[in-house]
């Protein structure tokens, strides 16, 4: 009886096992689509403020363009 016993105990416990690597690698597939989603929209952000300097530079030349 013992003995089925201690093989019940241990199937419990690989069991549990099995659920928390599962959990674990669930958590860092999440983790690794939102690092992935930040780094894109850093660079949707990054092209906007480029964007926004280079229309600064252009305007600045007009402005210096006409002053002549």
């Amino acid at each position: 009886m013992r003995p089925l016993v201690m093989m019940i105990v241990v199937a419990a416990l690989a069991g549990c096992g099995v659920e928390t690597a599962t959990t674990a690698a669930t958590g860092a597939a999440i983790k690794k689509q939102e690092v992935e989603e930040g780094k894109k929209t850093m660079g949707q952000v990054q092209q906007k403020i480029d964007q926004a300097m280079e229309q600064a530079q252009q305007r600045a030349q007009q402005a210096g363009d006409a002053d002549k």
